[in-house]
């Protein structure tokens, strides 16, 4: 919801985060109590009829708020087709109920404190206003109401003030409480837009982690490495084609379009193809083995729904890119899968010369997100935990582990 949104709901009643309002149920709530209401006016009525000097103008108006409340209960209970000409209509009802009640019921029964045509019908009209606008035109018409019944119907007696009391408390409460949940969905509802648009730039930063960057590392190290002018036609060629892989991925990203999934390291790697289908982690896993990494899993087949299978490889790609990287080119590494009744563990394990503590900070600052996106914000999406553990001259080991239950 926009700044303008939230203006919006905050003067028309028309406030609600993911489809939901707390607005909603008090609407129900006040049309029932309406139609409530308007039982115990007639009951009311119908019990002492014959005292009123005019009962059949009793019965006339009582008639015309019976079809009215019928007419209206369904606009009562949304608060879009509540609008303030449907309030005023009722406002006006009321107050002609309570005038008529000083004209047709009998000045004894008036000094004895004898309910008012509409009786509790009216506070009906109070809480309409409240849950449309707020306390101040809750305050309004509960002070409209009140000088009807003190003008017509009895003066100020202490029946009158104490109903009138009751009435705008009840009004001025309810509006304020509206108010709050009103600012508190707009505040709920901006924050759960940053929060989507950061997560969505975390997407898209891992995307561009794993492919433009990756290939833009490798030509960097191609050309840092002796005769990188020079390198061979195969070398050119498959760096010619991960930069067409690249080229296609910004322009899908220019165009509002999803990133290719992509290895830049391993473009060889499997995908799941139907993600409602149980994908096998181990055969993602499997191009990434070679003569440097070594993977270990069971002989039997670890299944997981392929878009929670196709994330946690893409975060071991990730980890194994880091040890291509930086663990030197001597250093090996082992891929160990566990498949477990309540998650699955990937733990990688290099013996290269490992990392200082605060190195990894170090790095998330200076912009090189492959750690705390491409590794850790996938696991967080997924609902799992991704921990990293170095020594300085002791390799590094990146524990991967997803819940079965909080996939996706």
């Amino acid at each position: 919801m926009t700044d303008d949104g939230g203006r919006a709901g905050a003067v028309g009643g028309t406030v609600a985060v993911g489809g939901m309002s707390v607005e909603l149920p008090l609407w129900k709530a006040i049309s029932y109590f309406r139609v409530l209401a308007l039982c115990y006016a007639l009951l009311r009525y119908f019990n002492s009829y014959l005292h009123f000097l005019h009962p059949v103008a009793g019965w006339i108006f009582l008639g015309a708020l019976t079809l009215w409340t019928l007419a209206s209960t369904r606009a009562f209970a949304n608060p879009q087709r509540c609008t303030w000409y449907v309030l005023g209509t009722d406002l006006t009802l009321a107050v002609t109920g309570i005038v008529m009640s000083g004209l047709t019921d009998s000045p004894a029964r008036i000094s004895h404190g004898a309910p008012t045509l509409p009786t509790i019908w009216a506070a009906g009209t109070v809480l309409g206003f409240a849950a449309k606008g707020g306390w101040r035109p809750a305050a309004a018409s509960g002070s409209l109401i009140g000088v009807a019944n003190i003008l017509g119907h009895g003066g100020p007696t202490g029946d009158n003030i104490h109903n009138i009391v009751l009435l705008m408390v009840a009004g001025c409460a309810i509006g304020y409480v509206i108010e709050l949940a009103r600012a508190s969905e707009a505040t709920l509802t901006r924050a759960l837009q940053v929060e989507a648009a950061t997560r969505e730039r975390e997407r898209l930063s891992r995307d561009i982690h794993d492919g433009v960057l990756q290939v833009l590392a490798l030509v960097q190290r191609r050309g840092a490495e002796p005769g990188g002018g020079t390198a061979g036609g195969a070398d050119f060629a498959e760096l010619g084609r991960l930069a067409g892989e690249q080229e296609r991925a910004l322009r899908a990203l220019m165009t509002a379009g999803p990133l290719p999934r992509q290895r830049a390291a391993r473009p060889d790697a499997a995908e799941p193809r139907d993600p409602d289908e149980p994908c096998d982690l181990t055969a993602l896993l499997r191009p990434y083995a070679d003569e440097r990494i070594t993977l270990s899993a069971p002989g039997t087949p670890v299944l997981l729904p392929g878009p929670a299978a196709g994330e946690l490889a893409a975060a071991v790609g990730a980890a194994v890119d880091n040890v291509r990287r930086h663990a030197g080119e001597r250093a090996g590494a082992w891929i160990l899968v566990e498949d477990e009744p309540e998650a699955v563990t990937v733990s990688i394990r290099d013996d290269g010369p490992g990392f200082a503590p605060g190195r990894l900070g170090e790095a998330e600052r200076a912009g090189r997100l492959g750690v705390s996106q491409s590794i850790r914000g996938r696991l967080l999406d997924l609902g799992g935990t991704a921990e990293l553990y170095s020594v300085p001259g002791e390799g590094v080991e990146v524990e991967l582990r997803v819940p079965r239950k909080a996939t996706p």
